[in-house]
Parts: C-alpha cells; sequence; structure tokens
C-alpha cells in the first residue's frame, strides 16, 4: 500500500502582497488589507492606485516631508500619487498638496469630504490643511 504524502502547503502571501494581486488597497504601514477609498474621518489619504486603491498613506496632521517625520510614505519618492480621500473634519475646508517638501511646487487641493483620482503623473512629497481657496 502506498500512502501518499502531500507536500507542505506555500506560506500565505503577505497582506499587502494579497492586496497589490487582486488590486485593492492596503495600509503601507500595517501591511492590512482595506476596502477602496478606506480613510479614517480626521484624516486626509493618497493612494498610487486609481479609485482609492493600493497602497495607502494617511495623515491626520499637515506634513512638510512624506519620507521623514512621525508618519512616512514608504512609495512617496517611487510611484506616483494616483487617487486622494479628503475625509478632514477640521477648520480647515481643504489640503493641498505639493510635488516637493516643504509645501512647495503646489500641485493641487482637495475639498473636505471630496475624493476622487488624480492625473497619476507626479509624485507629492508635502500636504498641508488650508482654510483659504481650494481651486
Amino acid at each position: 500500500m502506498v500512502v501518499g504524502v502531500a507536500a507542505p502547503s506555500a506560506q500565505a502571501e503577505a497582506p499587502v502582497a494579497q492586496a497589490a494581486a487582486v488590486g485593492a488597497a492596503y495600509d503601507t504601514e500595517t501591511g492590512q488589507a482595506l476596502a477602496a477609498w478606506d480613510c479614517n474621518t480626521g484624516n486626509v489619504c493618497f493612494w498610487n492606485g486609481f479609485g482609492g486603491t493600493g497602497g495607502r498613506c494617511m495623515w491626520d496632521v499637515q506634513d512638510p516631508d512624506w519620507t521623514s517625520g512621525s508618519i512616512k510614505c514608504s512609495w512617496a519618492t517611487t510611484k506616483e500619487v494616483k487617487s486622494v480621500y479628503n475625509r478632514g473634519t477640521s477648520s480647515a475646508k481643504g489640503v493641498v498638496f505639493f510635488r516637493n517638501t516643504g509645501y512647495n511646487n503646489r500641485i493641487g487641493c482637495t475639498r473636505q469630504g471630496q475624493k476622487g483620482d488624480l492625473a497619476g503623473t507626479y509624485q507629492v512629497r508635502s500636504h498641508q490643511w488650508t482654510s483659504g481657496s481650494c481651486g
């Protein structure tokens, strides 16, 4: 009698790899799989995929340099920003985002409560909340 032995199963892929494989969203700090456009109230979120998918970086404060400080966006220097969701709740009515660190070379602004796809042809390196015009 021959008894078959199953080969050990391959380890499950990390959540980041699973999410990326199906085009879903994931948190770049934790690797947690997310629904598209998942962004906590009071935050601004940016993704490197269209439709609120791909790697998500999220802040509840302004940030003069996405690659340093308490919140780091791991893909800021290697991938373009393709979507944004402003779920801010403060008196600031919009979030302005910039091509360079230190709030230089403004690219655009997204009003509070708004989300959408961007051109996807540029990297963002800083952002700040604004009470002024967002347009």
